[in-house]
């Protein structure tokens, strides 16, 4: 198998984060390359998520992922053996991806053939909502064992995101979750959220969310 190529992050110094990621926005446009920032924290199924859709979204979207982390290439390599092209993206121990890291990080992808790039942002609920990436869609997914006060605890995370995953439902009767509860907190800070409930695990969810993303795709490429 081909070696995991490991791009080291410089932090950007440019004053101006959200202009320089509306930059690259325009950029990514008229490429037709539809960026998604895909944030949320640590152990919520980004990896195995992504490789759930993998399946739906064979002969409708041409797509790869910009693995970020503080440190190793594990999901770089899980994605990689999955067929699915990925770089691995080292933050040198910043918990954050900017639009200028984020730009670096896709020259070096080196990919102008994709519709569709994942940038995997770091297993965070603070900081990576902080900092514009420059994608065209902010994604976050929240899992049923991390409880459903999450919205109320890290507020602006929800109110960034244009689409919301809630994900591993099949351990819902375990779980002391309240969809309700967690539905009104989410919708209170941003009435706009597209929510999806699904399972990586067992796949339930997986078609309608890949049917939605592939949509957004041809718009965010129109």
């Amino acid at each position: 198998m081909e070696e995991i190529r490991i791009i080291e992050l410089k932090e950007s110094i440019l004053e101006d984060n959200d202009k320089d990621a509306q930059v690259l926005r325009d950029e990514l446009k008229s490429k037709k390359t539809c960026l998604i920032n895909l944030m949320s924290g640590p152990g919520s199924g980004k990896t195995t998520t992504l490789l759930a859709l993998k399946d739906c979204f064979k002969d409708r979207v041409s797509w790869g992922v910009m693995e970020a982390d503080i440190d190793s290439d594990v999901d770089a390599i899980r994605l990689k053996e999955a067929g699915v092209p990925s770089i691995q993206l080292h933050t040198g121990g910043m918990c954050h991806l900017d639009a200028d890291m984020t730009r670096q990080g896709l020259r070096s992808f080196d990919r102008d053939d994709l519709d569709l790039i994942f940038l995997e942002n770091i297993g965070n609920l603070v900081c990576p909502a902080e900092f514009d990436t420059g994608a065209a869609i902010n994604m976050t997914i929240l899992s049923v064992p991390e409880g459903d006060d999450k919205p109320v605890k890290y507020p602006l995370m929800y109110e960034v995101a244009d689409l919301m995953v809630v994900n591993k439902i099949d351990t819902m009767p375990v779980f002391d979750f309240d969809k309700e509860r967690m539905e009104r907190a989410v919708y209170e800070r941003n009435p706009k959220m597209k929510i999806f409930y699904v399972s990586a695990l067992t796949g339930e969810g997986i078609p309608e969310l890949a049917d939605y993303l592939v949509e957004r795709v041809k718009e965010c490429n129109a």
